[in-house]
């Protein structure tokens, strides 16, 4: 079972992601798994997760793809929390199939909310049929007891003046065409206390809330067009809109919300906006680095600092993990993550824990060494750490032969070695010495260079064409640019560039230009270049 699953990217298959977290945990679901198309542009990222992935629901037809699916909707259900709902998108290809297959059948046709209609227009082709312009959005709740925000339309300025006063007021004819002035009442109380009416005005009470109508089910929101500001490049983006009506009715701030099909992190960057909590899950690890830059971008948090004093801290889960980042990381950090990822509760005290940072499941003490080649004093000082901490436990478990605590680090000396297998043969006690790549796989982060090319003034402004170079053994997946490297701060201009190419004009003076690459197991690398432009072109 995963412990502290909120505000976490996890990448994995999610059907086994899913049957790890606890029962009734989540607040909302928004899913929109791949469509039933078949269609090999679908793959988008191109990793091996993303395409294993779509053989998976694609080796059979219609019947595999719903049992596919079904599998995954099973395990959502049981993760939702009685007042929960969930929100699944889908179209024309196999929507009838899963209302009746998939949903009716986990989650009974009386939790059914909303058939929501997300309604969009784009260019077509001439054809001699409707042109297909909408999606459907399947809603249902888990219960009859469920979160409904009526957030309804978004008012203009003058709109919201109106409702903020409590009346409007304006001039209408009677049945006889005398003029009137009329009185539209948004609260009693407001208007009695500050307004005197007319003599002979009409008066119109409209006390239910003006800005909590419900919403109609149909949504009218534009497609991302090439241009917008959202853009990522993942063809099959929703616009953040879409997922902020359906997140913001159907949770409540400090809910969890989660996405399991995460592509390009939408629904996971608007709830961050909306101050929900939340866990996103893709098998492919491009899906999970774009959305952690996407996130570090909107929070400003990049390199663990954040601009952001508000923004909720997150980690990512990859099949491989950097030994060198890991290595560096706060300690404090590292310590509490570690012990989540073996299974263990970490020890939220920073002092005066005795050299305790958290226990197994089985109440045994852990301890974390940030470090190699650990040697037979940190054996020592951890034994006698345990004895007085909890006497009683270590001859609980001295007694048992079980194991009276673990110690965590990167690797272990020759003397720790021996004094553990010397305590456990003479004394009949366990220590067990637990190497960090035991409990996750590590590996070594991409090499990275960047080679520039003088492309000459044009229109007082020095283009540079660059280009990175990166080996991987796992293959270079894609990189991100950032022309204007600061304070330590990557904020990508570019955030995918798969070919690792770019151009760009600077001004004369001293800049900083900074490339990231991920190669296709998440691991990264940074490279930092200095130019210096005056005439001609200086690398520092």
């Amino acid at each position: 079972m995963l412990q502290n699953t909120m505000n976490q990217l996890i990448t994995g298959d999610c059907l086994e992601v899913l049957k790890k977290l606890p029962s009734e945990s989540v607040d909302l679901i928004y899913i929109d798994p791949p469509f039933f198309s078949n269609r090999t542009y679908e793959i988008v990222w191109g990793d091996k997760g993303e395409i294993r992935s779509f053989e998976d629901r694609f080796s059979g037809g219609m019947d595999h793809y719903i049992g596919w699916l079904k599998d995954r909707v099973e395990e959502m259900y049981r993760i939702l929390k009685p007042t929960g709902s969930i929100f699944l998108h889908c179209d024309w290809h196999a929507n009838a199939h899963i209302k009746v297959y998939i949903m009716e059948k986990i989650f009974g046709a009386n939790n059914f909310r909303n058939e929501v209609i997300w309604y969009y227009r784009r260019w077509t082709n001439v054809s001699k049929q409707f042109q297909n312009m909408h999606d459907t959005i399947f809603w249902y709740s888990k219960t009859s007891n469920y979160t409904f925000n009526r957030n309804g339309f978004t008012p203009s300025e003058s709109q919201l003046k109106k409702f903020q006063k409590g009346w409007d007021q304006n001039v209408v004819k009677d049945s006889q065409g005398n003029k009137i002035t009329q009185y539209i009442i948004y609260n009693r109380e407001k208007f009695e206390q500050n307004c005197k009416p007319k003599e002979g005005a009409r008066l119109v009470y409209r006390e239910t809330d003006a800005l909590k109508v419900a919403p109609p089910d149909v949504l009218e929101i534009s497609v991302l067009n090439s241009q917008s500001e959202e853009r990522i490049g993942y063809p099959t983006q929703k616009p953040e809109e879409l997922l902020h009506r359906l997140i913001y009715t159907a949770s409540n701030e400090g809910d969890t919300v989660l996405d399991c099909f995460l592509g390009g992190g939408t629904t996971i960057a608007v709830a961050d906006k909306l101050n929900r909590n939340w866990i996103g899950i893709d098998q492919s690890t491009q899906a999970i680095n774009v959305t952690q830059m996407r996130l570090n971008l909107q929070q400003g948090k990049i390199l663990g600092k954040s601009t952001d004093m508000f923004a909720k801290p997150f980690t990512t889960l990859l099949y491989r993990y950097d030994r060198e980042k890991l290595f560096n990381q706060n300690p404090f950090e590292f310590e509490t993550w570690i012990i989540e990822q073996f299974g263990g509760i970490p020890n939220k005290k920073q002092r005066g824990d005795s050299g305790i940072d958290g226990f197994t499941k089985e109440k045994q003490p852990i301890q974390v060494k940030q470090s190699e080649n650990i040697g037979r004093n940190v054996i020592d000082n951890f034994l006698s750490a345990i004895q007085r901490f909890d006497k009683a436990g270590f001859e609980k478990n001295k007694a048992e032969k079980q194991a009276i605590g673990y110690i965590i680090a990167f690797s272990f000396g020759k003397g720790a070695i021996q004094e553990v297998a010397r305590l456990k043969n003479h004394e009949n006690v366990i220590i067990k010495l637990v190497e960090v790549g035991e409990i996750l796989p590590l590996s070594q982060k991409p090499n990275l260079s960047i080679e520039i090319k003088d492309l000459g003034t044009q229109k007082d402004k020095r283009a540079i064409e660059f280009t990175a170079t990166a080996q991987s053994e796992y293959g270079v997946a894609f990189f991100s640019w950032d022309f204007n490297y600061q304070n330590s701060v990557f904020q990508p201009e570019i955030l995918r560039d798969t070919f690792g190419k770019q151009t760009y004009e600077f001004g004369a003076g001293e800049h900083q230009i900074a490339v990231k690459v991920f190669d296709n197991e998440g691991l990264e690398s940074l490279e930092i270049l200095k130019l210096k432009i005056n005439g001609v072109v200086e690398v520092k």
